[in-house]
This record gives C-alpha cells, sequence and structure tokens, in this order.
C-alpha cells in the first residue's frame, strides 16, 4: 500500500519536475508526472513519461522497457550531481499506464474528449453548499493559460471548472470496451478524437525501469 509522502514531497516533486523535464524533452518524450512516495520498501522517486508529439490524443507508439531504461540512466546521472533529494530513495522510470495521469495544462488539452477523475486539494464551490473536491466526468476543454488554466469536467450534464494548480490527481478513465478490442481505451468512443481515429493502435505495455542500487 502506498503512503502519501509529507508536505516536503510537493516541493521536491516541483524540484525533480524541473530539472527532469527539460531532458526527458531533449530526448524525445513527455514527462506525465512525478510522484515521491514512502512505500514499505523505503522512499520512492516515481517518474512517468510518454512519448512525445505534437498531436492530441494518445501517443502513436507505447513507451517500452527500452525507453524506460534509456531515460532511467540519464536522470539518474543527473540526479546524482544535482541531489535535490536528501533522503536515501529508489528511482523508476515508468509508462503512464492506461489510466494515464494528467497534470499540465497541456496535458489536459491533449486528451479532450476522454472520461477523467479528478480530485482537487481545495475543491471548488458546490451549489449545494462547501467545496466538492471529487469529479468524473468527460474532459470537455480546457480554459486559460498557466497558472490560470482550468479543465472544464462534465459530470451528469453540468459543466465544473477545476483549476488545474488545485488538481491533486487526474487520471483517464479507460474504456475497457475498447482496451479488449486492441485499443488504447484512453478517448471515449462518445467522443472521439477526428485526428486519430483512422490510426492504428496497440494495446500499452506498461513499462518500468528501476535501475539497481
Amino acid at each position: 500500500m502506498t503512503v502519501r509522502a509529507s508536505s516536503d514531497a510537493g516541493t521536491i516533486r516541483k524540484r525533480v519536475w524541473a530539472l527532469v523535464a527539460p531532458v526527458c524533452a531533449q530526448a524525445g518524450y513527455d514527462l506525465v508526472d512525478v510522484r515521491f512516495v514512502m512505500e514499505p520498501g523505503g522512499w520512492v522517486l516515481r517518474i512517468f513519461i510518454d512519448l512525445a508529439q505534437d498531436t492530441p490524443g494518445p501517443p502513436l507508439e507505447d513507451v517500452d522497457l527500452d525507453d524506460c531504461e534509456r531515460v532511467s540512466r540519464e536522470l539518474s546521472a543527473l540526479l546524482d550531481v544535482e541531489d535535490p533529494i536528501a533522503q536515501a530513495y529508489a528511482l523508476e522510470v515508468s509508462s503512464p499506464g492506461i489510466d494515464r495521469p494528467l497534470v499540465t495544462p497541456d496535458h489536459f488539452r491533449r486528451f479532450v474528449g476522454a472520461e477523467i477523475k479528478a480530485t482537487l486539494h481545495h475543491g471548488v464551490p458546490n451549489p449545494g453548499g462547501g467545496e466538492r473536491k471529487n469529479f468524473r466526468g468527460l474532459l470537455d476543454g480546457v480554459e486559460g493559460e498557466g497558472d490560470d488554466a482550468r479543465a472544464r469536467v462534465v459530470v451528469d450534464g453540468q459543466p465544473w471548472l477545476l483549476p488545474i494548480t488545485d488538481v491533486d490527481v487526474a487520471r483517464i478513465v479507460p474504456d475497457w470496451d475498447a482496451v479488449m478490442k486492441g485499443g488504447r481505451g484512453q478517448i471515449r468512443a462518445a467522443a472521439p478524437d477526428p485526428a486519430n481515429s483512422d490510426r492504428p493502435t496497440k494495446p500499452p505495455k506498461g513499462a518500468k525501469a528501476r535501475p539497481a542500487n
């Protein structure tokens, strides 16, 4: 069972993101997420990567074990030099998986039309009172730029604007019927991406590389 790290983990996450994102981009990968968590075996720095592309929707190919090992070697050398984390930890470089995390405004824009689940830190005002933090619905678009960007999510016909800077975790809800037919299942059939609708896909591999100590 994964245990979420302390508030310091958020600072470490931002620090590591700033260091590794340019390296991933230069190598031809998209940095999907960075998580620093305590697990039964100790602290783990988990970095998720995907193949970089300029078009919306899922990439045409999957990240495989060779990709993860290549990036792991480069990031391990970088982190050894920069030393952004004081305590001992294990580095894992993984594919984002079929339930891909969405972190940046560009991530949300890329997967407009997907069904997603999102949990917010502080929440947004609920017409019925209080703050609502948990959402599951259709990602309908992104409004604004930078720190002001908000994801528009439609839940039971009701649109909600979620501040992306307030998102704790957001993930795609896979379309398992599409997965069973050999597709990625990351864009719902109700809202296909025309740019990718005729392109062949293959099932995700869920690759992960963990360098030796």
